[in-house]
């Protein structure tokens, strides 16, 4: 029996395609928005079974569409999220402020049961970073707008779809040398995406509304010690050399002229903040979802696509 019909933008992203299958599973008809059906289409069909996915092309700023939409659903989730500007229209501004301050309002108007808002953590101590500062003032909209809307705020979500570990593991492949922003010190709570897709569905199950839920991993690891724990999953030994800030700004002036940059001095600016659970923070094990994938033993899962020998690095002639 279909329960509560949903609505997700942003849902061909790695948490998108995660919650689809945990709620379509679990019996919610979602309707998943994507600006490029031809392009997103494909993959968003293989994520659940028939009859509990629709599909929907649409620009996130057509305010009659999106306004349909929400007025169809009872449900609203909002993944949209970018990490760096790129042209005019994908601004932090346009895409964290403008749009969650669109969609919240509309919820509102249309009197729907739950908004769950993705934003991110470690985002208040951070005044010199645009994407922080943008991230921050869309939650205060949010807020604004609809008093009954659940923010989670997750740390770094990693799996095989990600664009951290991914990337990361590519460059260890390749370099002997891995550079060290702020001396490898900053701290990060990993989390996998299937356990941030367990707590959105716990969130909509148990009704829990008008939260912030700063959303961790089970452990607790340097920047440094990631790195090493990526370099262990492909058997590599690397060379981590702590890179001066003014070096550091330059090479990231530089990849900014990349279309997707490895690092822009904005997120350089972020990186010095620690990403854990703030001191008066309430997380995903406070409401009784603990995550349970630590950072290491997913990355083995999927590390040996970085591996001599791709998916047989790890046998043993007899």
């Amino acid at each position: 029996m279909i329960t509560k019909k949903i609505l997700i933008f942003g849902a061909s992203g790695q948490i998108g395609r995660h919650l689809i299958r945990k709620l379509t599973k679990n019996n919610y008809k979602v309707t998943a928005v994507t600006r490029d059906i031809h392009k997103k289409g494909y993959i968003l069909k293989t994520q659940a079974s028939i009859g509990y996915l629709d599909i929907e092309q649409t620009n996130i700023f057509d305010h009659e569409k999106i306004t349909k939409l929400i007025s169809n659903t009872d449900i609203c989730i909002n993944l949209v999220g970018i990490l760096f500007e790129k042209g005019k229209k994908n601004t932090f501004n346009n895409i964290h402020v403008e749009f969650p301050d669109r969609i919240s309002r509309i919820c509102k108007q249309e009197n729907i049961d739950q908004f769950i808002h993705i934003s991110a953590l470690g985002l208040d101590e951070a005044k010199n970073s645009k994407y922080a500062l943008s991230k921050l003032k869309g939650e205060k909209k949010i807020r604004e707008n609809f008093e009954k809307a659940t923010i989670i705020k997750p740390s770094i979500v990693h799996s095989i779809d990600d664009s951290f570990t991914t990337r990361f593991l590519s460059l260890l492949n390749l370099f002997p040398i891995f550079p060290l922003y702020y001396g490898g010190n900053t701290k990060f709570s990993p989390i996998h995406v299937s356990d941030v897709a367990q707590l959105i569905f716990h969130v909509i199950t148990k009704d829990i509304l008008s939260k912030n839920i700063e959303a961790v991993g089970p452990e607790t690891l340097t920047f440094k010690e990631i790195i090493q724990k990526l370099s262990n999953c492909i058997d590599k030994k690397r060379l981590l050399i702590p890179v001066p800030l003014i070096l550091a700004k330059i090479s990231a002036t530089f990849l900014e002229l990349f279309p997707y940059p490895l690092i822009t001095n904005d997120q350089l600016n972020l990186l010095k903040y620690d990403n854990i659970k703030s001191n008066k923070g309430v997380t995903n094990f406070d409401i009784e979802c603990p995550s349970k994938i630590f950072f290491e033993e997913s990355v083995k899962s999927y590390s040996f696509n970085w591996k001599d020998g791709g998916q047989f690095s790890n046998t043993k002639d007899d």
